[in-house]
């Protein structure tokens, strides 16, 4: 692929993530009777109402935790040059913790909370994530998909794995985030959308093994199964079926299959995937920064709206070109070693 070709997927995978963020901000954990009442013409940035149980308040644009996580994961990687320093992570973490949570309108999600709090207890790293089964693993792992080629499989879900298992080092946690890194990891490669597909399946059996055991279904096949509702004619019976039926829970095996629906549903227009996302409810933050991340990566910036990315940047006072520009120079220098 041409490097300015791969520039804008890398830049597209970067905005996905913070505009699927910030669109779902405003209607995270309202119910999506909810979300279509207060927000029946939803197609931009919107302050979050005084309904939302966390981000009341909130301005427009805004992005939460997911995104702020993942800027995390992307600045280790790039100081690693490529390598990941979980201590490190968890530090950062547990510090930035302490400063959003006293603003309110932040927290940390459930097994996060649980694994920072084992390390503090002085459970050793590695122990401290057993419990965690949740999307936070997924909501982070977008860099890893930009700095890391699908192949060999074996050294993304490595990779992978170092970075979900300081909060969510269970075979279910990382097997959402191995599908999600692998999908935007190929997507970069230059494949096509249903081998992009196959090699994240492929990814998320591989993820299974790693980690501690949780009980769960298998990831592989429940994004599998979701995919069969995209061709379902009618877009509010799909999106109906994802809330109802697929599920928009913080529980990794219900936001990563419907980002990927929502993905396969409008492979070649991210603004429509993260609007949907948005308008879903639930955890619509963390699956629109997933499906945004997979989406942008999919098309490149352009097919978003021109002026998305200078809102993000100076609503949230970011630069995610540059910081893109770095996790491909991570891969360049995989590709040549």
């Amino acid at each position: 692929m041409e490097w300015t070709v791969l520039r804008d997927r890398a830049l597209g995978t970067m905005l996905g993530l913070a505009a699927g963020d910030a669109m779902g901000m405003p209607t995270q954990m309202l119910s999506r009777s909810q979300v279509l009442r207060l927000f029946p013409q939803l197609s931009w940035f919107q302050e979050a109402p005084p309904e939302n149980p966390i981000s009341a308040g909130l301005p427009a644009g805004r992005i939460t935790d997911d995104t702020e996580q993942a800027l995390m994961v992307a600045k280790l990687l790039v100081t690693g040059k490529g390598s990941f320093d979980g201590r490190t992570f968890a530090e950062q973490l547990t510090n930035w913790a302490q400063i959003v949570e006293q603003g309110g309108n932040e927290q940390l999600g459930p097994s996060s909370r649980r694994a920072l709090d084992n390390i503090l207890r002085g459970i050793p790293l590695e122990s401290a994530g057993r419990w965690g089964t949740t999307n936070g693993a997924a909501m982070r792992i977008a860099p890893v998909g930009i700095a890391c080629c699908a192949k060999p499989a074996e050294n993304l879900v490595n990779l992978v794995t170092d970075v979900a298992q300081v909060t969510h080092n269970t075979g279910l946690a990382i097997s959402g985030a191995s599908a999600v890194a692998s999908f935007i990891a190929a997507t970069l490669d230059g494949e096509h959308l249903q081998e992009s597909i196959r090699i994240a399946l492929a990814a998320a059996k591989l993820g299974s093994e790693r980690g501690y055991y949780a009980p769960g279904p298998s990831l592989a096949d429940r994004i599998e199964w979701a995919l069969n509702f995209c061709t379902l004619a009618d877009d509010d019976v799909f999106l109906d079926i994802l809330d109802r039926l697929v599920g928009t829970g913080v529980a990794t095996e219900q936001s990563v299959p419907t980002a990927f629906a929502l993905v396969v549903r409008w492979p070649t227009n991210p603004w429509r995937v993260i609007t949907e996302a948005a308008r879903l409810g639930g955890d619509s933050d963390t699956i629109g920064a997933i499906a945004g991340a997979m989406a942008g990566a999919q098309t490149g910036i352009d097919a978003f709206p021109s002026n998305v990315l200078e809102t993000i940047e100076q609503v949230n006072h970011l630069s995610l070109a540059s910081l893109a520009q770095q996790l491909l120079e991570l891969r360049h220098g995989r590709e040549r070693g």
